[in-house]
């Protein structure tokens, strides 16, 4: 396991408890970092500190650590419904919904708690950086980290500079994200990044094809995985994500772009409003039984 040391980045606050909140805590205290993890209510937290535990059990389990080891992480694991704790935390990220209002007001709140120095990290995977940063006092010391669903296995990080971020922000940023398992890419602040630019849009046509009768989900599915080599077909991974983060994220593309090809599907769009949403609600594009 990589280990992070750091002398002044000995703990980080992690706003947000859900998919991937959770998920970053656990390759953080898994790595060595010790976490202030934080949600509006306890239930949020006590589900998460219990998915972290069930992961760092399957690591146990597959020999990438000991039992002991396992319970150490669990140990670095702080959790709160209070925002005033972050004043513990020497670098912040924040992973709620994907959503530039809920956003800035998470950020907007934290400076009031947070000392000047600490850098404000969002795991946005659309917003602009540079608009967020606006919303603080410290937009040289503001990063975007885009984490990758499931985070406690996915490699890669997205460490994305707004317009005003400092090189010592982002040479800190990357370095956490190297420190605890993954690769960081760097790219610029526009809509959607690089990941999202070409990924949203495609997941879209491939509701398109639904919608209009070219094939069911399955067949799309089918089509991609056989026909591209895609461990995953498009649809399958829209439910995975969650249909309204898809919807969301097109909105955002849309709107940052000004471009009729980021049109979201209508079909999407309804299965949103009729609270279809992928796997999180058991429904998406396919049924899903005994899932969370």
């Amino acid at each position: 396991m990589n280990q992070w040391k750091n002398e002044t980045i000995k703990s980080v606050g992690v706003v947000g408890a859900g998919t991937m909140g959770h998920g970053i805590a656990q390759v953080l205290v898994r790595s060595g970092c010790a976490v202030i993890l934080n949600d509006v209510a306890q239930q949020y937290l006590d589900r998460a500190v219990d998915r972290i535990a069930k992961g760092l059990g399957r690591d146990v389990e597959k020999g990438r650590m000991t039992a002991e080891e396992r319970e150490q992480a669990l140990g670095r694991l702080k959790t709160t419904t209070d925002l005033a704790a972050m004043a513990n935390g020497d670098f912040i990220i924040e992973a709620v919904i994907e959503n530039f209002e809920a956003k800035a007001g998470v950020f907007k709140a934290l400076e009031a708690h947070a000392r000047p120095e600490v850098i404000f990290a969002s795991n946005t995977s659309s917003i602009s950086i540079s608009k967020l940063a606006a919303q603080t006092k410290r937009p040289a010391q503001f990063i975007g980290l885009h984490f990758f669903n499931p985070v406690p296995v996915m490699k890669l990080v997205e460490v994305v500079p707004g317009l005003d971020t400092s090189p010592q922000t982002v040479e800190t940023a990357t370095a956490l994200a190297t420190a605890v398992g993954k690769t960081p890419i760097r790219v610029y602040d526009f809509p959607g990044f690089v990941s999202n630019r070409v990924l949203m849009p495609m997941i879209n046509e491939a509701v398109f094809c639904v919608m209009e009768g070219v094939g069911d989900a399955a067949a799309v599915d089918g089509v991609m995985k056989l026909g591209m080599n895609h461990p995953m077909g498009p649809l399958e991974l829209a439910d995975l994500i969650g249909l309204d983060v898809c919807l969301d994220i097109m909105k955002v593309l849309y709107e940052g772009f000004h471009d009729s090809k980021y049109r979201p599907c209508p079909l999407l769009e309804k299965m949103v409003a009729a609270g279809r949403l992928g796997r999180k609600t058991g429904r998406g594009f396919y049924e899903y039984h005994g899932t969370e």
